[in-house]
């Protein structure tokens, strides 16, 4: 177990880092191999959507008042906007402002 107070936190963070990076460098890499045709693409748009689909649905069904409220702000004005950013923006505020008050 390691300790997360003073240098292990930061070697957890160094070590999030670089499989971060290595995931993404590897994906690059082998979607180098790879035609990007129209069924490709339409593919790849769809995992997109299927995995924040996979991670929010249990946050709706588990998460607190606070992740609840924040995935309705955001699946609202994604649905007004269309545009993830201001969508994504007030999920994060409407979270932090219930739990600061509450």
């Amino acid at each position: 177990m390691f300790e997360t107070a003073g240098l292990g936190a930061m070697f957890v963070i160094g070590a999030i880092f670089l499989v971060t990076l290595a995931t993404r460098l590897g994906g690059v890499f082998i979607m180098s191999f790879i035609p990007i045709s129209y069924r490709v693409k339409q593919f790849i748009q769809a995992m997109s959507g299927s995995v924040l689909v996979a991670i929010l649905t249990p946050l709706a069904f588990t998460g607190d008042i606070g992740a609840k409220l924040a995935l309705l702000s955001t699946a609202v004005v994604m649905l007004i906007l269309k545009q993830p950013l201001p969508a994504i923006t007030l999920g994060i505020a409407v979270a932090a402002l219930y739990r600061h008050f509450t």
